[in-house]
């Protein structure tokens, strides 16, 4: 507690410095951290002969402040995944280590509101390590199929996901209501329609993807 007067201005950042901190943004975003993904098993393709599996798990993001004008964080969401794709003769195995990477930036609304804007990442900017076990050279096609999949589904499906009410909603925070409920509502809620929604949209997404590329998945040797 302090007795010093300052400017209004000087108010003002102080206080976004505050209320907007790495901790609270990671907050608000680990509400996935744990959650589970399982898809499959999908037939893919001739003669949906082919079955492909994924099953795994959101982990918990890191980040810190990238910049104070404006406020901006950068954050990695990792999420790790296994493919299995069961040629019925032959299973092959993919563990999946992949890196979302997004850019949360605070913005002062005239109606006394902190919008957070997240940018999601392009293509190119999603890392995948990408593992076969038992990697034999007829596998190395399919691998990079895979990885390339992977990257391109998950930009695609971030970039959606965002641009959805619940997001725009979930990323907002009402300061004017906030100051008449309490200062402790500043922060983020510990539950939040974000995860549930986001994570049971997810499996269906990302069936949808594998369907449609199923031939990426495939070498041109398992058609025949």
């Amino acid at each position: 507690m302090s007795d010093e007067l300052i400017d209004y201005a000087a108010w003002g950042e102080r206080f976004f410095a505050t209320a907007v901190t790495a901790e609270r943004v990671l907050a608000g975003v680990n509400v996935l951290s744990g959650r589970p993904i399982d898809v499959g098993p999908l037939g893919v393709g001739p003669g949906r002969i082919a079955k492909v599996t994924a099953q795994g798990r959101i982990g918990t993001a890191t980040g810190q402040r990238a910049g104070a004008d404006p406020v901006s964080f950068h954050v990695d969401l990792p999420v790790t995944l296994r493919f299995t794709i069961d040629l019925g003769m032959d299973k092959q195995h993919f563990d999946a280590e992949i890196t979302v990477p997004l850019v949360i930036t605070a913005h002062a609304r005239a109606d006394l509101a902190i919008a957070l804007e997240v940018t999601p990442p392009r293509t190119a900017q999603v890392v995948v390590r990408l593992k076969a076990q038992g990697l034999r050279a007829s596998l190395t096609s399919r691998a990079a199929n895979v990885e390339g999949e992977l990257r391109r589904f998950v930009a695609k499906y971030v970039a959606k996901e965002l641009d959805k009410p619940y997001v725009r909603e979930a990323t907002t925070i009402d300061v004017a209501a906030a100051v008449e409920r309490a200062a402790a509502g500043l922060g983020p809620r510990e539950e939040s329609p974000m995860a549930a929604e986001l994570t049971d949209d997810l499996p269906a997404a990302l069936e949808t993807e594998i369907e449609h590329s199923a031939q990426l998945f495939l070498d041109p040797e398992d058609e025949q």
